[in-house]
């Protein structure tokens, strides 16, 4: 089986380098920001949209108007293009929202193909990695060190490079395609895990794992910013504190994506058969109002835990199953199917209004997802009774 795998290395350019690639970032955000109001004027005046094929005759042109282009990577641009295209179809497809205008500090990156060939039995690619001496080799930048991965030792098969800068570091990410062999497995144990904003992930077993504590992290970014706010603009010390808010914002993202690779490969190691909930987080998040519970949902990151078990379910031929949205696992008892009507969220712990069966909310609401998941698998003969 065919997969796209990830590789992230942090990148260590020169001054010129670090040059360079700005000018991509820059270019990049400027040649999608031109073409999205070119399609949006196009749109309002004919009801027509401006297709791909058009946006890559007029980059021709405006390279020539505007000579600065063409001294950052035409493949970074073409993916912008690629990009642009894709949200706008995705927006009229009712998929995802408008696609916005980019604005610089915010998701500074670009991507560019790797181009591979053969010429008189030499083979040549202009992105080039070198795991033994710790460098990559990239168009218009040249040869750049990296750091990352200290155990990888195979050959990769790049796709794309994505460069990006975050404050003050660089990173690629390369999109490589493997080969993996995925071995028949029986389904010998399930586990049913309900989401929750106190306890992050609580499954059938019993096991609980907490939520992520960031309390001191927020606490440091907020005295920053309220310091970046008594800053004149764009002086040396606004942008000394912008960088130290964007390593925190960093630092979170690192410790959450940490943590929940943590969980589901936890979940995975010793479980065939994986029942959640279906999670509707945008609706739970407008239903709510409680500011404490939005964040809180947020911070849970729900559909990033689900977007790991789906594709790691996958690559090791595990099954993950869902039960409806409007399921009410914390309202059934466990024990004898009881519905009790319990709406207050204070209430940690469930007991049954006939059978008296008291246990944790959380626990009790997992074991009813469980259940439910078995009753799918069996429907769909993945268990054999």
């Amino acid at each position: 089986m065919k997969i796209f795998k990830a590789y992230k290395f942090r990148l260590y350019p020169t001054k010129e380098q670090e040059i360079l690639i700005n000018k991509n970032i820059g270019s990049s955000r400027y040649v999608y920001n031109y073409f999205l109001n070119r399609k949006d004027e196009r749109y309002k005046e004919s009801k027509n949209n401006l297709s791909l094929k058009d946006m890559k005759h007029e980059l021709v042109v405006l390279k020539k108007e505007l000579p600065w282009l063409q001294e950052v990577d035409s493949m970074a641009l073409t993916n912008t293009l690629d990009n642009l295209d894709r949200g706008y179809t995705n927006y009229f497809e009712k998929r995802s929202a408008h696609p916005t205008f980019k604005k610089r500090g915010c998701h500074d990156s670009f991507r560019t193909t790797c181009i591979k060939g053969e010429y008189k039995n030499n083979k040549y690619a202009n992105i080039i990695i070198d795991l033994k001496n710790k460098t990559i080799k990239l168009p218009k930048l040249g040869i750049i060190p990296i750091r990352g991965y200290r155990n990888l030792e195979k050959d990769l098969n790049i796709r794309n490079a994505t460069i990006e800068k975050i404050g003050l570091k660089y990173y690629v990410s390369l999109c490589c395609e493997e080969e993996i062999n995925i071995t028949k497995s029986r389904i010998i144990h399930a586990v049913g895990i309900d989401l929750g904003v106190l306890s992050l992930v609580t499954t059938s077993d019993g096991i609980k794992y907490k939520k992520l504590i960031i309390k001191r992290i927020e606490e440091h970014i907020k005295v920053y910013q309220e310091r970046l706010s008594r800053c004149i603009k764009n002086s040396r010390n606004y942008l000394k504190l912008k960088n130290k808010i964007a390593r925190l914002y960093q630092k979170i993202k690192n410790m959450r994506k940490y943590y929940i690779h943590e969980i589901t490969n936890d979940l995975l190691r010793d479980n065939e058969l994986i029942v959640c909930e279906t999670l509707k987080t945008k609706e739970m998040i407008e239903k709510s109002y409680v500011k404490s519970l939005t964040k809180g949902i947020v911070n849970a990151s729900f559909n990033e835990i689900i977007r790991q078990l789906e594709y790691k379910t996958k690559w090791h031929n595990k099954v993950l199953l869902k039960v409806n949205t409007y399921y009410p696992s914390s309202k059934l008892c466990s024990h004898c199917g009881t519905k009790n009507e319990i709406n207050d969220l204070s209430i940690r712990s469930f007991e049954c209004i006939k059978c008296k069966f008291l246990n944790d909310r959380d626990i009790n609401a997992s074991i009813n997802i469980l259940d439910e998941g078995i009753k799918i698998a069996v429907n769909k003969g993945l268990i054999i009774v």
